[in-house]
């Protein structure tokens, strides 16, 4: 059996020395006086970051989340096997990329090493022709990285390098926010790509791991986010592509530990506890209406899905503007995504890597062998002889039938991986969702911002328009300790310090060349 990758497999050096740096400004270090109560509605990363915020600078924190456990899209429970073992079910595989420095903060509240963490030796992409595509070995200081990938990459073939339009892909050298959005937001990603010529053969194995990301089909999916992405993790920093993962299951290795620095900070955690609707008080501040009664809190932080911020928003028609909740009305999520898990009766083939993007395989986007890097999963393999094996399907229609979609990643699986032709199912699970955020072709301006009408709320998630290159869990991370930051400002107090990569592209001759592709 292979083990999991080693603790100190996982960089200890600090951020990319041309990170941009955000400062707080000003303001006393904590509250002065009687301190003010905020209500945090989310418990995923978003609500985790703007609790942690507050409550260090000694507001009174109150964090409403609906599900029975924390950590958003990232929770998890423990179901039991019909072999008998008691094991955790998640709602799949993420990437804990080395350019997530806000999110990597957050998390060293609990645990100040990140030993939670540990990295995978690869990123690697298959496609069903035979192509396959690497990381590893690709340089990540810009623009090597960029250059290297192509040189490296059997999908870039020469003949499709001169094919390409080069003057059209010349703005991927200097990415700016929020400029990316005024010149690509009307363009879907699908379009962005044709336009520029770009090789078909790396369009399904590179780019199109940015794009399935967001769980969205790229004819839907706005340019101006797969371009930010490309600029985030090639030209704009120096950590690549490679990733760490956590090291047990979500809620052992993160938020059980997040939780418990919470509660000694004073945060009442309050798990199992949906907020109905917010009503505006006279004096300033809000009630708070839960099924357990009404609170009242002197501010709150919105950090739900988009579901979730729809349906409290629809029910609290005194809150902010009626053109401000009009907006929130017509938030999208993106299309269904299923994630199955299986405990197979036997070992996949050793030299399986622990997570592989996939293409071409049908609705198959990554398998991930959970053995290779999680402690549960490798107990239960060493004691078994099995594996224990993760599929993810993005963008499935809507109303898909789970046992359908299921039935189709399996024959995908043993596509893929043939040695699990044989293999017996010990068990299975599932989890069909469709809440995710759907960034959609034009989209840009009617995302809400971390600021509303109201100073005394304000909202945080990956759904929130934010001026600043930060995507997915960072960009929950980054809005979290904005919308805690907003408050403090109110108060005086000086918030939270974040970091990201820069904000336009780090080469001054490439950000030259940038311009003459610019109309």
């Amino acid at each position: 059996m292979t083990r999991p990758a080693r603790r100190d497999a996982v960089p200890r050096r600090g951020r990319d020395r041309r990170a941009r740096i955000l400062p707080s400004h000003g303001g006393t270090r904590r509250v002065l006086g009687a301190p003010p109560s905020t209500a945090v509605l989310g418990g995923g990363i978003a609500g985790l970051a703007a609790a942690t915020a507050l409550a260090e600078r000694g507001v009174r924190v109150t964090l409403y989340e609906r599900e029975d456990s924390l950590g958003g899209r990232l929770a998890g429970h423990a179901t039991t096997l019909a072999d008998g073992s008691a094991v955790t079910m998640s709602r799949g595989f993420h990437a804990f990329f080395r350019q997530y420095y806000n999110l990597r903060g957050l998390l060293r509240r609990a645990d100040p090493s990140l030993g939670m963490l540990r990295g995978l030796p690869d990123y690697p992409l298959q496609h069903s022709s035979g192509l396959r595509d690497s990381f590893r070995h690709v340089p990540r200081t810009p623009p090597w990285s960029a250059l290297g990938f192509a040189a490296l990459s059997p999908s870039f073939g020469v003949r499709d390098l001169a094919r390409m339009d080069v003057r059209a892909a010349l703005p991927l050298l200097d990415v700016r926010v929020p400029e990316v959005y005024q010149r690509l937001d009307s363009v879907s990603a699908h379009d962005f790509l044709a336009a520029i010529r770009f090789p078909e053969a790396a369009h399904h194995l590179a780019f199109e791991v940015f794009s399935r990301s967001f769980f969205a089909d790229p004819r839907e999916l706005s340019a101006a986010e797969m371009v930010l992405m490309f600029h985030i993790y090639f030209l704009g920093s120096s950590e690549g592509l490679l990733f760490d993962v956590p090291d047990e299951p979500f809620p052992a290795a993160l938020w059980e530990p997040l939780a418990g620095y919470l509660r000694g900070h004073g945060v009442e955690v309050r798990t199992g506890t949906p907020v109905e609707s917010l009503t505006p008080r006279p004096s300033g501040g809000f009630t708070v209406m839960t099924p357990e009664g009404v609170d009242r809190h002197d501010a709150a932080v919105l950090a739900l899905d988009t579901a979730g911020l729809r349906a409290v928003v629809g029910n609290s028609p005194r809150l902010a503007t009626a053109r401000w909740r009009e907006g929130v009305s017509r938030l999208r999520t993106a299309p269904p995504f299923l994630v199955s898990r299986l405990w197979l009766d036997r070992p996949v083939a050793p030299d399986r890597p622990g997570f592989l993007g996939t293409s071409g395989y049908g609705s198959l986007d990554n398998i991930s062998v959970l053995e290779r890097w999680e402690g549960e999963a490798a107990r239960w393999s060493a004691r078994t002889g099995g594996s224990v094996v993760e599929l993810h399907a993005y963008a499935l229609p809507h109303g898909a039938d789970p046992d359908t979609e299921y039935k189709r990643l399996l024959e995908q699986l043993h596509r893929a991986c043939p040695e699990t032709r044989e293999a017996a199912v010990v068990d299975v699970r599932h989890e069909l969702r469709e809440d995710c955020p759907l960034f959609p072709v034009g989209g840009y301006e009617q995302r809400p911002t971390v600021s509303t009408p109201d100073p005394a709320l304000t909202v945080a998630g990956d759904l929130v328009r934010v001026p600043l290159p930060v995507a997915l869990m960072e960009r929950a991370a980054t809005t979290g300790f904005l919308a805690a930051n907003a408050l403090l400002r109110r108060w005086g107090v000086r918030g939270q310090t974040l970091w990201t990569v820069p904000d336009r592209g780090r080469l001054a001759a490439l950000r030259g060349l940038a311009r003459l592709g610019r109309p």
